[in-house]
């Protein structure tokens, strides 16, 4: 079973619900998002830091009217932080209770069978998004995890179900809108990439990078948000150590908002760079290419 597609029957109307949130998406993302909800299939996203693939997720949840459930992937994560555990300290307490209540002594059986009840599971994400869904689940950065745990979210997204041993089949009756995304740090397997619909991001061209800021930045005009596209543009062309995504460009935005400036000039930009560079090595090389060159047309 497939989620309801009435609230978007269409690319276009995704991606009108998409920009209603903020997230200006191109075709190609609105219609690689648009198939992954119709067909039920993991959307795995990958480009460069920046390009927009966790605000996708984000911006889905909130144009479907979805509840929102992410895993942050990191090296040594394992299937029992990703899925589910027992609340031990909980289920000793109500061990006690029970001796503390009985007269006759407490039978085993039963009080093994009272313990391993949804009461005491915490889900976690994986487990959450199947008892939630219909639900966006976020997996971001699976580049970061490892080869066994790619296998085990390959069997989960396969099945949409899961075995907990004490409880049995945990099956979710409409699949979650799954979202994957990779930095490309390493290789994700192709079993993985094979099982989702697949989907590179680029950086926003100058006109959709323009039309971002002066959607999520209500304050800022059009000449200053062209003069901070265009130049951000020219820093991701430097082989700079991070070049700086949309979310760099929005934080420089915001800091030359905050110092009331309407006009971009390179005082300006040398005093504000830290909004938008992370690493001394890139502002250097932007101040040896020239801040005048940077703000130049």
């Amino acid at each position: 079973m497939t989620p309801d597609t009435t609230a978007a029957r269409t690319p276009e109307e995704l991606s009108s619900a998409l920009e209603r949130t903020g997230y200006l998406p191109d075709a190609g993302v609105a219609t690689a998002a648009f198939l992954a909800y119709t067909m039920g299939r993991p959307l795995f996203c990958e480009g460069e830091p920046g390009t927009g693939k966790t605000s996708l997720a984000a911006a889905l949840a909130e144009g479907l009217g979805l509840p929102l459930i992410r895993l942050q992937c990191h090296e040594g994560i394992d299937a029992a932080q990703a899925l589910y555990e027992w609340d031990f300290a909980r289920q000793l307490l109500h061990l006690r209770a029970l001796e503390a209540g009985s007269d006759g002594g407490v039978d085993a059986d039963a009080a093994e069978q009272s313990i391993y009840t949804r009461r005491f599971l915490l889900a976690r994400p994986l487990l959450r998004a199947l008892l939630d869904a219909p639900c966006v689940l976020l997996v971001d950065e699976i580049d970061r995890a490892d080869d066994e745990f790619e296998a085990f979210l390959l069997q989960l997204l396969d099945e949409n179900a899961v075995t907990i041993p004490e409880l049995g089949v945990i099956r979710a009756d409409v699949p979650p809108i799954a979202v994957l995304t990779s930095n490309r740090t390493r290789e994700v397997h192709d079993a993985l990439k094979r099982r989702c619909l697949y989907h590179w991001l680029e950086h926003p061209d100058l006109a959709r990078e323009v039309a971002i800021l002066r959607s999520r930045l209500p304050g800022i005009g059009e000449d200053l948000a062209g003069q901070v596209a265009t130049a951000v543009r020219r820093m991701r062309g430097m082989e700079l150590l991070k070049p700086p995504g949309v979310a760099e460009s929005l934080d420089w935005g915001r800091a030359l908002h905050a110092l009331d400036c309407s006009v971009l000039d390179a005082d300006t930009a040398t005093r504000s760079l830290g909004a938008v560079l992370k690493y001394r090595e890139d502002a250097d090389r932007v101040h040896a290419a020239g801040i005048d060159t940077l703000l130049a047309g």
